[in-house]
C-alpha cells in the first residue's frame, strides 16, 4: 500500500505510549496498534483529528503517500 503510516515516529517525538494515546483519543490499544503498524484499511476523520490534536501535529506528519 502506498500510504505509509508514521504514527510511531510522532509518538516517539512526543514521548507518548500507545496505551496513553489510545486512552486520550478514545480508541482501543488494539485498534491504535493496527493503525500504527499500517494494517488499517481506513481511518475516520474524527479519529485522525483526535490523534493530531493529542500529538499536536498535522495529518501529513503521520501519513504519507509513496509512489511504488
Amino acid at each position: 500500500m502506498p500510504i505509509i503510516i508514521n504514527l510511531d515516529v510522532e509518538m516517539a517525538k512526543k514521548k507518548i505510549s500507545l496505551n496513553e494515546l489510545s486512552e486520550r483519543v478514545g480508541i482501543t490499544p488494539a485498534n491504535l496498534s493496527i493503525l500504527k503498524t499500517g494494517k488499517a484499511k481506513a481511518i475516520r476523520f474524527s479519529t485522525l483529528e483526535a490523534i493530531c490534536k493529542e500529538l499536536n501535529c498535522q495529518p501529513g506528519d503521520i501519513m504519507e503517500w509513496r509512489d511504488e
